[in-house]
């Protein structure tokens, strides 16, 4: 998926938790309909870079986590902060039971060490409060007999509670061997507590069967209760055949096990297969007679109503202690005796019942709106509650009709299963093949008829139910919004199977529609085009039109195709610069008179002027990224000799030298290898080991006479953040996007949402910038915000100096500046990578006018390319082909009058670095903005040893 939704129930991959950083204090916001909990909507992937010319579009992006880390500020998060956590609700439940004491009697009592090592753990709160909010605001979407179980479950002690929730955010459906558990010291009595979540419980009504849902080949496992549950399995009920005993031993056990049955194997795959084949062919020895457990009656969770599903306590004999009661019939065959064996080894072992399992992930899936929650989605909401920060005061609301029934949420949850499916043949699997893509295209034809039901009922109450802007963060929760995605995954196999026509006409119907996945369409745009360019003409009735008119006829409809995504608001900005190329290239193709073509000329589209930068490379046995905080430090740039007339780089056509001279101290290096970042000398400036972006950026500095940062888009993020505070907060307002009085931002941010619901905002906000109104803007925002601290997204307070990002706004042009708000505006999250490393600017003297200042500079990068460009062309051809050659235009587009200054974003490559799809992407944004943009390749003068 691009993985919107990785985790599959059986087993789900738990991702890594990062640590945050203190805050200052916070202040309570007002809520004006305070709600207590946090909705978190889908993770959207629109990063996918698009395969247009062979094969369809290129579906692959990386997953992402829950929207709840996302809108929430970074807050420390690891084991130091848990402890200080639990130590602090302890500590509170103590006094509050003091209290309750000194109002009941008058004689002073010592406290009882009961309230003293009374426990609390941040994750039973984190999944009690995630529950608990949803059986407030939304009960009507569990049964009877589900909410039978919620209940069961409050009922349940600490200890079980605990345990469960710890094995609950495992993410795995493994058995767990009770006597290794590491929770010993937050469970008193952890056998009790095992036995606690074995225990049979009965519900209070039976469900139906299982629904089918399209594009599923079966019902789901563990997806209804029966009549009997437990919260957790037990090994000696479950476990029936050597090949289920034998998953529960480790490597060196099963070799063990193998020896002693005189079985070989080269691994672990081996030693089974092995060990099963033989199994059964002897009988036993004498031993001892062995019961199997019934089959369970229903779907992996729940054991049927006469089944014994629960261990023993432990404390009658040795062998139930060890969890190896035998099954009820007899047999003396080795695999018998095996099973046993593994059994008695084991001891008892516990795992989760699938179907009260499923019903938890249901449940959160609810409350987050996404099923990659991780251990770490559970603990920032309440480290987030607790930390003193100050947020904006904007209107909490919280939606109770996200999902409208409890079919619909059903069908939704099917629905991503299915996307998994597809998603997993496509993107876990390798290359598809033939079969695989066939598989794709059924369950796409499956799903094709619901999904245009579901279109159409959407459709109307987009017209009739839903106020402006407020659709279209709750669509995304519709089965439809899941299906749009699949229909857009189908279009990969049709395109390799050439079946384009079908192509064409799926295209045609997912541009038709508007409500989902808004930021695909200029990638449907650009496809569409593309066959009608070159394969419609073959495919359709020509009409009495000889080969070569109906060629024309549809490249005149390719034509309009482009010029319909141009004018498309929903078209982002990103694909605006390949839909101007292919009109371009058609209306030549067409011969169409020059008053009939169209004018790109304000596209100001050049190439990026390569640059030298020779230094002193420092070479270590091992090596290691230096700390960052010297590359992005901002200093006052220095008087600088250089003139124009003096060559900013140097053509080496010596060999590198190596040095032993002595180094100043290096860090610990670690690490090394291809990907390693180098370590440089900066000889301009600190005299210290520094990154290849901190050596260049001196270089900048102290000769060329710039300014700036290796900021990496933060310092972009931080002017977003400042320049759209009131419509990320308060104007417009959009019901459901603020859950939580916690969050930095609207949840629907990181969507296509964001931009769709605020369109008239967003683009009045871009004219004030084309307009010349950034500073004013921003400074206002910082003023009001900055004592406190407000938690606002990408705005880092005390990263960047005030007068530094106001100095910058002037220099920017603001068409420019405009166009790169509107890039991140249209698609925040996935615009977040690839920006250029240095942010550079440079104010204009104040005798000068600005056009011949900016003329003066690009002289300077130009001749300083000049100089050695023949070199660099043969060696690599490093020149960017970002457009079309007609030469930078970026002095002209400087005199404007309202510039102060020139901006300047640098790219810094070390030997055999390449830009990745997103830098060239960022590239291509800057230069059509016409902003100057520098590769800058760091070139080892001399080598020295530390």
């Amino acid at each position: 998926m691009s993985n919107d939704f990785p985790s599959s129930p059986a087993k789900r991959v738990k991702t890594a938790t990062s640590n945050g950083g203190s805050s200052p204090k916070r202040q309570s916001p007002r809520n004006i309909k305070s709600q207590r909990a946090i909705q978190i909507e889908m993770p959207e992937s629109e990063d996918e870079e698009q395969g247009l010319e062979d094969g369809g579009l290129d579906l692959a992006a990386p997953p992402r986590a829950t929207q709840l880390e996302a809108t929430l500020p970074p807050v420390q998060t690891d084991e130091e902060a848990i402890e200080a956590y639990e130590a602090y609700k302890a500590s509170e439940y103590v006094h509050q039971e003091q209290d309750r004491t000194d109002c009941s009697t008058t004689s002073s009592r010592p406290k009882s060490p009961s309230l003293i090592g009374r426990r609390s753990s941040i994750y039973v709160d984190a999944f009690n409060l995630a529950l608990d909010t949803v059986l407030e605001d939304e009960r009507h979407l569990f049964s009877e007999a589900e909410l039978g179980l919620f209940r069961t479950w409050r009922g349940l002690d600490y200890d079980a509670q605990y345990l469960y929730v710890r094995l609950f955010l495992r993410k795995t459906s493994k058995w767990f061997r009770v006597k290794d558990l590491q929770y010993c010291s937050d469970v008193a009595d952890i056998h009790a507590a095992v036995k606690e979540l074995q225990k049979e419980r009965a519900l209070p009504a039976v469900e139906a069967g299982p629904a089918m849902h399209p594009g599923e080949l079966k019902p789901p496992e563990g997806a209804v209760l029966g009549e009997i549950f437990t919260f957790a399995e037990c090994s000696s009920d479950q476990i029936r055949t050597l090949d289920e005993a034998s998953s529960l031993l480790l490597l060196d056990e099963l070799k063990s096990l193998a020896k002693e049955a005189k079985v070989k194997g080269k691994n672990k795959r081996e030693l089974l297969q092995n060990l099963r084949r033989t199994s059964g062919r002897q009988s036993g020895l004498g031993f001892k007679e062995l019961r199997r457990a019934e089959a369970e009656e229903s779907a992996g969770s729940v054991m049927s109503g006469d089944s014994r599903s629960v261990c023993d306590d432990g404390d009658d004999d040795e062998d139930e202690s060890s969890g190896s009661r035998t099954p009820n019939h007899t047999t003396n065959n080795r695999d018998a005796h095996f099973t046993k064996k593994i059994l008695d080894q084991t001891g008892r072992c516990i795992r989760l019942s699938l179907t009260p399992l499923k019903l938890f992930e249901r449940a959160h899936l609810v409350f987050y709106r996404s099923t990659e929650w991780t251990e770490k989605s559970l603990t920032t909401l309440i480290l987030a509650q607790i930390s003193r920060r100050n947020f904006p005061e904007y209107i909490v609301s919280r939606s109770t009709t996200i999902f409208e029934s409890r079919a619909l949420l059903l069908e939704f949850e099917a629905s991503l299963r299915t996307q998994f499916r597809v998603e997993s043949i496509l993107e876990f699997n390798g290359t598809p093949g033939r079969k695989s893509l066939e598989e794709i295209r059924g369950i796409f034809e499956a799903v094709y008829p619901r999904w245009k039901v579901l279109l159409a009922e959407e459709q109307r109450k987009e017209e009739r139910v839903h106020h402006s802007g407020e659709g279209v963060y709750l669509r995304r929760f519709s089965p439809a919004w899941v299906y749009t995605r699949i229909v857009h995954k189908a279009l990969h196999p049709l395109a390799r199977f050439k079946e384009h026509l079908r192509e064409h006409q799926l295209l045609t119907e997912l541009l038709d529609q508007q409500l989902f996945h808004a930021s695909k369409r200029g990638a449907w745009y650009q496809r569409k085009a593309l066959l009608e360019e070159h394969y419609m003409h073959a495919l359709t009735p020509m009409e009495n039109r000889t080969v070569e008119a109906n060629k024309k006829h549809w490249k005149r409809i390719a034509l309009r195709t482009c010029e319909q995504g141009l004018q498309d608001k929903e078209c982002h900005v990103i694909y605006h610069y390949d839909l101007q190329k292919r009109i371009k290239k058609l209306e030549k193709q067409l011969h169409l008179p020059l008053r009939e073509q169209h004018d790109f000329g304000h596209v100001r589209l050049g190439k990026a002027v390569e640059r030298d930068v020779v230094g002193i490379k420092i070479e270590t046995d091992k090596e290691d990224v230096p700390s960052r905080n010297l590359s992005r430090k901002n200093t006052v740039n220095t008087p600088t000799t250089n003139t124009k007339d003096t060559p900013t780089t140097t053509t080496i056509t010596r060999p590198v030298t190596t040095t032993n001279k002595p180094l100043p101290t290096l860090p610990s290096f670690s690490g090394g290898g291809p990907g390693t970042k180098t370590i440089w000398l900066d000889t301009l400036d600190t005299q210290l080991p520094v990154s290849v972006e901190a050596m260049c950026l001196s270089h900048y500095r102290h000769v060329l006479g710039y300014r700036g940062y290796h900021s990496e888009g933060g310092i972009l993020r931080t002017l977003f953040g400042l320049i759209f505070y009131d419509i990320l907060f308060f104007n417009p307002y959009i019901p459901n996007v603020f859950q939580t009085p916690y969050q930095t931002c609207p949840l629907d941010l990181h969507t296509d949402g964001f931009f769709s619901s605020r369109m008239p905002e967003i683009l009045s906000r871009v004219n004030q910038l084309s307009n010349g109104e950034a500073v004013d803007i921003a400074r206002k925002v910082w003023d009001e915000n900055f004592e406190r601290r407000t938690c606002i997204v990408g705005v880092r307070w005390d990263e960047f100096e005030r007068d530094d990002l106001f100095e910058l706004l002037e220099c920017f042009d603001g068409h420019a500046l405009g166009t790169i708000m509107l890039v991140m505006a249209q698609e925040y999250q996935n615009r977040a990578g690839g920006v250029p490393d240095l942010v550079l600017w440079k104010k204009f003297p104040p005798t000068s006018s600005s056009s011949s200042a900016g003329d003066q500079v690009h002289g300077d990068s130009a001749a300083s390319h000049e100089h050695h460009s023949d070199e660099r062309e043969h060696e690599n051809g490093h020149e960017l082909e970002n457009g079309p050659e007609h030469g930078n235009e970026n002095a002209a587009a400087n005199a404007t009058g309202k510039m102060k200054g020139e901006v300047l974003f640098v790219e810094v490559k070390s030997a055999n670095d390449r830009l990745s799809d997103t830098q060239r992407l960022w590239i291509s944004v800057l230069l059509g903005a016409g902003v100057k943009v520098e590769l800058c390749h760091a070139v080892a003068g001399e080598v020295r040893r530390a």
